[in-house]
Protein backbone atom coordinates (compact mmCIF):
# COMPACT_ATOMS: atom_id res chain seq x y z
CA UNK A 1 0.00 0.00 0.00
CA UNK A 2 1.03 3.57 0.67
CA UNK A 3 3.48 2.61 3.40
CA UNK A 4 1.81 3.06 6.82
CA UNK A 5 2.22 -0.59 7.86
CA UNK A 6 5.87 -0.71 6.81
CA UNK A 7 6.64 2.64 8.43
CA UNK A 8 5.00 1.58 11.69
CA UNK A 9 7.04 -1.63 11.71
CA UNK A 10 10.26 0.23 10.84
CA UNK A 11 9.69 2.70 13.66
CA UNK A 12 9.15 -0.16 16.09
CA UNK A 13 12.23 -2.09 14.88
CA UNK A 14 14.42 1.01 14.94
CA UNK A 15 18.09 0.65 14.14
CA UNK A 16 18.00 -3.09 14.92
CA UNK A 17 16.79 -3.87 11.42
CA UNK A 18 15.31 -2.84 8.09
CA UNK A 19 11.72 -3.18 6.87
CA UNK A 20 10.98 -3.77 3.19
CA UNK A 21 7.60 -2.72 1.82
CA UNK A 22 6.40 -4.32 -1.42
CA UNK A 23 3.51 -3.28 -3.66
CA UNK A 24 2.69 -3.79 -7.31
CA UNK A 25 1.54 -0.17 -7.71
CA UNK A 26 4.12 2.46 -8.67
CA UNK A 27 2.00 5.39 -7.38
CA UNK A 28 1.58 3.70 -3.98
CA UNK A 29 5.30 2.95 -3.75
CA UNK A 30 6.07 6.58 -4.65
CA UNK A 31 3.69 7.71 -1.89
CA UNK A 32 5.30 5.33 0.61
CA UNK A 33 8.76 6.68 -0.21
CA UNK A 34 7.57 10.27 0.21
CA UNK A 35 6.03 9.41 3.58
CA UNK A 36 9.26 7.76 4.71
CA UNK A 37 11.18 10.90 3.75
CA UNK A 38 8.68 13.20 5.46
CA UNK A 39 8.66 11.10 8.63
CA UNK A 40 12.45 10.65 8.49
CA UNK A 41 12.18 6.86 8.71
CA UNK A 42 15.54 5.72 7.37
CA UNK A 43 15.22 1.96 7.88
CA UNK A 44 12.25 1.48 5.52
CA UNK A 45 12.87 0.42 1.92
CA UNK A 46 10.14 0.19 -0.72
CA UNK A 47 10.15 -2.07 -3.78
CA UNK A 48 7.65 -2.01 -6.63
CA UNK A 49 7.10 -5.70 -7.32
CA UNK A 50 4.64 -8.56 -7.32
CA UNK A 51 5.39 -10.50 -4.12
CA UNK A 52 4.09 -13.63 -5.85
CA UNK A 53 6.99 -13.72 -8.29
CA UNK A 54 9.66 -11.25 -7.08
CA UNK A 55 13.10 -12.76 -6.56
CA UNK A 56 13.58 -11.91 -2.89
CA UNK A 57 16.86 -12.79 -1.24
CA UNK A 58 16.56 -16.30 0.25
CA UNK A 59 16.38 -16.72 4.06
CA UNK A 60 16.37 -12.95 4.51
CA UNK A 61 13.42 -11.92 6.69
CA UNK A 62 12.60 -12.51 10.36
CA UNK A 63 8.93 -11.60 9.90
CA UNK A 64 6.37 -11.04 7.16
CA UNK A 65 3.31 -8.88 7.73
CA UNK A 66 0.40 -7.80 5.56
CA UNK A 67 -2.65 -5.67 6.18
CA UNK A 68 -5.38 -6.57 3.67
CA UNK A 69 -2.97 -7.34 0.84
CA UNK A 70 -2.62 -11.10 0.50
CA UNK A 71 -6.18 -11.70 -0.77
CA UNK A 72 -5.28 -10.33 -4.20
CA UNK A 73 -2.71 -12.92 -5.30
CA UNK A 74 -3.61 -14.71 -8.54
CA UNK A 75 -1.98 -17.89 -7.23
CA UNK A 76 -1.83 -17.73 -3.42
CA UNK A 77 0.10 -21.00 -3.04
CA UNK A 78 2.81 -19.76 -5.43
CA UNK A 79 2.86 -16.40 -3.65
CA UNK A 80 3.18 -17.79 -0.13
CA UNK A 81 5.78 -20.31 -1.33
CA UNK A 82 7.83 -17.48 -2.81
CA UNK A 83 7.49 -15.48 0.40
CA UNK A 84 8.38 -18.54 2.48
CA UNK A 85 11.67 -18.90 0.60
CA UNK A 86 12.55 -15.32 1.50
CA UNK A 87 11.91 -15.89 5.21
CA UNK A 88 14.20 -17.53 7.74
CA UNK A 89 13.23 -20.97 9.04
CA UNK A 90 11.78 -19.55 12.27
CA UNK A 91 10.18 -16.47 10.71
CA UNK A 92 6.62 -15.52 11.61
CA UNK A 93 3.98 -14.65 9.01
CA UNK A 94 1.12 -12.46 10.23
CA UNK A 95 -1.62 -11.04 8.05
CA UNK A 96 -5.11 -9.58 8.26
CA UNK A 97 -7.69 -10.49 5.62
CA UNK A 98 -11.40 -9.94 5.18
CA UNK A 99 -13.85 -12.48 6.56
CA UNK A 100 -17.06 -13.68 4.93
CA UNK A 101 -19.11 -10.97 3.13
CA UNK A 102 -22.00 -11.62 5.52
CA UNK A 103 -19.73 -10.54 8.38
CA UNK A 104 -18.60 -7.36 6.60
CA UNK A 105 -21.68 -5.18 6.12
CA UNK A 106 -19.63 -2.03 5.57
CA UNK A 107 -17.69 -3.65 2.72
CA UNK A 108 -20.81 -5.06 1.02
CA UNK A 109 -23.26 -2.15 1.36
CA UNK A 110 -22.00 -0.36 -1.77
CA UNK A 111 -22.46 -3.37 -4.06
CA UNK A 112 -25.96 -4.08 -2.70
CA UNK A 113 -27.08 -0.46 -3.07
CA UNK A 114 -25.63 0.07 -6.55
CA UNK A 115 -26.65 -3.30 -8.02
CA UNK A 116 -30.11 -2.19 -9.29
CA UNK A 117 -28.45 0.54 -11.37
CA UNK A 118 -25.50 -1.54 -12.52
CA UNK A 119 -26.92 -4.86 -13.76
CA UNK A 120 -23.69 -5.69 -15.59
CA UNK A 121 -21.67 -5.56 -12.37
CA UNK A 122 -20.38 -9.12 -11.98
CA UNK A 123 -21.04 -11.07 -8.81
CA UNK A 124 -17.72 -11.96 -7.16
CA UNK A 125 -16.68 -15.57 -7.76
CA UNK A 126 -15.97 -17.54 -4.57
CA UNK A 127 -12.23 -17.66 -3.80
CA UNK A 128 -11.41 -15.28 -6.67
CA UNK A 129 -8.72 -12.70 -5.91
CA UNK A 130 -10.34 -9.87 -3.99
CA UNK A 131 -11.30 -8.63 -0.57
CA UNK A 132 -13.15 -11.85 0.40
CA UNK A 133 -10.80 -14.38 -1.20
CA UNK A 134 -9.71 -15.65 2.24
CA UNK A 135 -13.18 -15.94 3.77
CA UNK A 136 -12.93 -19.76 3.89
CA UNK A 137 -10.65 -20.49 6.85
CA UNK A 138 -10.08 -24.12 5.82
CA UNK A 139 -8.91 -22.90 2.41
CA UNK A 140 -6.52 -20.45 4.09
CA UNK A 141 -5.01 -23.29 6.12
CA UNK A 142 -4.64 -25.45 2.99
CA UNK A 143 -2.91 -22.60 1.13
CA UNK A 144 -0.44 -22.00 3.95
CA UNK A 145 0.28 -25.69 4.49
CA UNK A 146 0.85 -26.18 0.75
CA UNK A 147 3.35 -23.33 0.76
CA UNK A 148 5.27 -24.87 3.71
CA UNK A 149 4.18 -22.58 6.53
CA UNK A 150 3.71 -24.41 9.82
CA UNK A 151 2.01 -23.92 13.23
CA UNK A 152 -0.89 -22.13 11.56
CA UNK A 153 -3.36 -20.21 13.71
CA UNK A 154 -6.38 -18.46 12.22
CA UNK A 155 -8.72 -16.42 14.39
CA UNK A 156 -11.44 -13.81 13.86
CA UNK A 157 -10.87 -10.29 15.08
CA UNK A 158 -13.23 -7.32 15.07
CA UNK A 159 -11.64 -3.88 14.75
CA UNK A 160 -13.55 -0.59 14.58
CA UNK A 161 -12.85 1.10 11.26
CA UNK A 162 -13.51 4.73 10.44
CA UNK A 163 -13.86 6.45 7.09
CA UNK A 164 -14.43 10.21 7.26
CA UNK A 165 -17.88 11.12 5.98
CA UNK A 166 -16.29 13.62 3.59
CA UNK A 167 -14.26 10.78 2.03
CA UNK A 168 -16.92 8.07 2.05
CA UNK A 169 -18.57 8.71 -1.32
CA UNK A 170 -15.21 9.00 -3.07
CA UNK A 171 -14.21 5.70 -1.48
CA UNK A 172 -17.33 3.75 -2.43
CA UNK A 173 -17.67 5.20 -5.95
CA UNK A 174 -14.05 4.71 -6.99
CA UNK A 175 -12.94 1.48 -5.30
CA UNK A 176 -13.87 -2.15 -5.84
CA UNK A 177 -16.43 -3.58 -8.27
CA UNK A 178 -18.77 -0.59 -7.86
CA UNK A 179 -16.00 1.81 -8.81
CA UNK A 180 -15.14 -0.25 -11.91
CA UNK A 181 -18.79 -0.45 -12.99
CA UNK A 182 -19.44 3.27 -12.42
CA UNK A 183 -16.49 4.21 -14.64
CA UNK A 184 -18.28 2.47 -17.51
CA UNK A 185 -21.74 3.93 -16.73
CA UNK A 186 -23.37 6.99 -18.27
CA UNK A 187 -23.78 10.21 -16.30
CA UNK A 188 -27.44 9.61 -15.35
CA UNK A 189 -26.70 6.10 -14.07
CA UNK A 190 -23.73 7.38 -12.06
CA UNK A 191 -25.90 10.07 -10.46
CA UNK A 192 -28.67 7.60 -9.53
CA UNK A 193 -26.23 5.04 -8.16
CA UNK A 194 -24.33 7.67 -6.18
CA UNK A 195 -27.55 8.91 -4.55
CA UNK A 196 -28.49 5.31 -3.70
CA UNK A 197 -25.05 4.82 -2.13
CA UNK A 198 -25.44 8.00 -0.07
CA UNK A 199 -28.81 6.79 1.23
CA UNK A 200 -27.55 3.26 1.93
CA UNK A 201 -24.67 4.53 4.07
CA UNK A 202 -26.74 7.01 6.08
CA UNK A 203 -27.45 4.52 8.89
Amino acid sequence: GGGPTTLAAATRVGQRGVCVGVDISEPLIDLARRRADEEKVENAVFVRADAQTYAFETDRFDAVISRFGVMFFDDPVAAFTNIRRSARHDAVLTFVAGRDPAENPFMTTAARAAAPFLPSMPAPAPNAPGQFAFADLDRVRRILEASEWRHISVRPIDVPTCVAEADLLDYVTKMGPVGVALRKADEKTRALATEALRTAFNP
